[in-house]
């Protein structure tokens, strides 16, 4: 479990997370200068694929379909957990639906593109990150294709983050519920500035992280309550913003990665945006590697 990181205006001072250790020899020992010109030397190696975002996590082949995306809430206004109603499914996308490389999704078996729940599945079977889970990322991707072009974040760096902060959902024992739920809500260590933890004044009344006198990382992706009040958002439909609630928790962070008008496919960019959610040279690394090993993996079904 980690205790607390460095200064920095991220969402989850104090996460629950155990540190993860898959997938991080190609970037162990690198210092951020290196790490850098790594995410460089990935993103020219298949710039010419049309790639979307870090390495191979998102080219065409790797990624699920736009027409994926049902819409997007972002209000802010519901941001205490709601009930646990299932999250709503995604319809299949058409025949011959176009992906933000500019490619043609490869067909199924029965010649259509894939679902979001197809390409989760499929994609659950060469990662081991629950298809649950994936479902969540990847309609996070398809979600800010849409909404916030630009910024070309991904699924595989999203996944890097959500299995270092909560292994993607399943931190202490929990479950993954079909719902998106843990089956224990996820809380981090108070952040009460005990060593290596910085102190943070409770910032909603414990609403969200059941602590009234200090502020505490919660969900599968480990907001702290402030953050979460500003970037929260409804990813599954059901008119509430639920930090436990992995679609809505992903698109959050997918959100907040992509604050500023910041692009998640150029070197700078994304480090930018992993240090802005956690100011760790040690995080960024653990991140970068597992996004990459993700990617890699996801590709490979293609073949």
């Amino acid at each position: 479990m980690r205790t607390g990181e460095p200064e920095g205006d991220g969402p989850h001072r104090g996460g629950a997370a155990t540190a993860a250790r898959a997938g991080l020899s190609a970037v162990r020992g690198l210092g951020p200068a290196a790490v850098r010109l790594a995410v460089v030397v990935l993103v020219v190696a298949v710039g010419a694929g049309g790639v979307w975002l870090v390495a191979r996590a998102a080219t065409p082949e790797a990624s699920p379909t736009t027409t994926d995306v049902p819409a997007m809430d972002v209000r802010p206004a519901s941001v205490t957990p709601g009930s646990a109603a299932p999250a709503k499914e995604a319809a299949a996308p058409d025949e011959g639906a176009s992906t933000g490389g500019g490619a043609q999704q490869p067909p199924s078996e029965d010649g259509q593109p894939d679902s979001l729940d197809a390409w989760a599945e499929r994609t659950a079977a060469a990662t081991s990150v629950p298809a649950r889970a994936l479902r969540a990322y990847g309609h996070a991707e398809l979600a800010m294709r849409e909404h916030s072009p630009g910024c070309r974040v991904s699924w595989a760096t999203l996944a890097g983050i959500g299995r270092v902060e909560s292994d993607h959902g399943r931190y202490g024992g929990a479950m993954l519920g079909e719902d998106g739920r843990p089956s224990i809500p996820i809380i981090g260590v108070p952040l009460n500035g005990a060593p290596g933890v910085r102190t943070i004044t409770d910032t909603d009344g414990g609403r969200l992280d059941g602590d009234p006198h200090h502020d505490r990382a919660v969900g599968p992706m480990q907001f702290i309550p402030s953050t979460w009040m500003r970037y929260a958002s409804d990813g599954n439909g059901d008119g509430n913003a639920d930090p436990q609630q992995i679609d809505d928790a992903a698109l959050t962070a997918a959100r907040y990665l992509c604050a500023g008008g910041r692009d998640m496919s150029s070197a700078e960019g994304w480090w930018a945006g992993i240090m802005s959610y956690n100011n760790s040279v040690e995080y960024g690394q653990k991140v970068f590697g597992l996004a990459d090993t993700y990617a890699a993996q996801a590709a490979g079904t293609q073949g």
